[in-house]
C-alpha cells in the first residue's frame, strides 16, 4: 500500500525541484519530515539517488540549505534525500544533552526504554523512507548511494557495510568512526542498545570494516583541524581500512574543521564520486 505524505514546500532549484515533505512514520510512530532534491532529469524518468545523513542536532534542513549539493546533483542528474536525524514531538523521549535523544538518533533501532517506542531510525532510513520515496518520486531504488556527515557519516558507513546490496556507493564526511571507544558513541549506544557491547558492533564502522568491509570503493574526507578529532577517532577507521586493504580513499584535508564550510568544499567531489558509481 502506497504511503501518503503532505507537501510542506517546493522550490525551483538549478532546473529541478527542492521539496520538503511530511508523513506519518510507522517505524517511529511520529510525524517525520524529509527533503528531496529532484534534478530536471527526473521529469523524464527515474534517476539515481544519493542519501545524505546529517549529524548531531540537525534536521532535514541543515544540509539542504548548507551543503551546496543541489547544483552538483543537478549537473550529475541524480536526486539527493535529506532525512531528519530522529523522531521528534510531544511524547518522544529526550535528554537535556544535545548528543542524546531528539536530534541524536544515531541511526540505530533502540531496544531500551524510554527510547525503544520511537527511536527506530535504522528501520526508518533503510526500509520505510526508501519505500515511500520510491513509490512517490522518480528515483531508481536499484541505483542508491549513501553519504553523511559526523553522526551521519557513522550511519552511512554502517548501513552501507551491512546492506551493500542496497547501496552501490558510500562516502562520508568526518564520520564518528569508532563509537564503541568514544564518548560520542558509548553514551548513545549504551542508552539505545543497552550495556551488552556485542550489540554495538553492528553500529561501529571501524569494527565492521575489520569484520566485512565494503565490496566497492569507499571515500572519506576528514579535516585536519576538526575540533572533534578525539571524539571521531578517524585513525581507527583508517587503520582498519589499511589492515583490510579496503579499496578507496581516506583523505585528511589540511586546515579544515568540522563545519559545513568543510562539507561544502568537498561536496562536489562526493556527488560526482557517487554519480560515477550509480550511472
Amino acid at each position: 500500500m502506497t504511503q501518503s505524505y503532505e507537501t510542506v514546500s517546493e522550490n525551483r532549484s538549478f532546473g529541478g525541484t527542492q521539496g520538503v515533505y511530511r508523513h506519518r512514520s510507522q517505524a517511529t510512530g511520529t510525524d517525520m519530515t524529509f527533503a528531496i532534491f529532484l534534478p530536471e532529469a527526473a521529469q523524464h524518468g527515474r534517476v539515481p539517488v544519493l542519501w545524505y545523513l546529517s549529524g548531531l542536532t540537525c534536521t532535514h534542513e541543515n544540509a539542504m540549505t548548507k551543503a551546496g549539493a543541489q547544483e552538483w546533483c543537478a549537473e550529475a542528474g541524480i536526486a539527493i534525500v535529506f532525512p531528519d536525524t530522529s523522531p521528534r514531538g510531544e511524547g518522544v523521549a529526550d535528554d537535556d544533552a544535545y548528543d542524546l535523544g531528539q536530534g541524536a538518533g544515531f541511526y540505530v533501532d533502540a531496544t531500551q526504554d524510554p527510547w525503544k517506542p520511537h527511536f527506530q531510525m535504522w528501520h526508518y532510513i533503510v526500509h520505510e523512507l526508501p519505500e515511500l520515496i520510491g513509490d512517490n518520486f522518480a528515483i531508481d531504488r536499484d541505483a542508491m548511494g549513501i553519504t553523511g556527515h559526523s553522526m551521519g557519516g557513522h550511519g552511512a558507513l554502517t548501513i552501507a557495510m551491512t546492506h551493500p546490496e542496497r547501496y552501490r556507493s558510500v562516502s562520508a564526511f568526518s564520520p564518528i568512526a569508532h563509537p564503541s571507544e568514544s564518548d560520542w558513541g558509548r553514551k548513545q549506544l549504551g542508552a539505545y542498545l543497552g550495556e551488552d557491547r556485542a550489540a554495538w558492533t553492528a553500529h561501529d564502522s571501524t569494527l565492521l570494516m575489520r569484520e566485512r568491509g565494503y565490496p566497492g570503493e569507499v571515500l572519506i574526507d576528514q579535516g585536519s583541524k576538526d575540533q572533534f578529532l578525539d571524539l571521531l577517532k578517524p585513525e581507527s577507521l583508517a587503520h582498519a581500512m589499511m589492515e583490510r586493504r579496503q579499496p578507496g580513499q581516506f583523505r585528511m584535508q589540511p586546515g579544515y574543521d568540522h563545519s559545513y564550510f568543510f562539507v561544502q568544499t568537498f561536496m562536489g567531489d562526493h556527488v560526482m564520486w557517487h554519480a560515477e558509481r550509480l550511472a
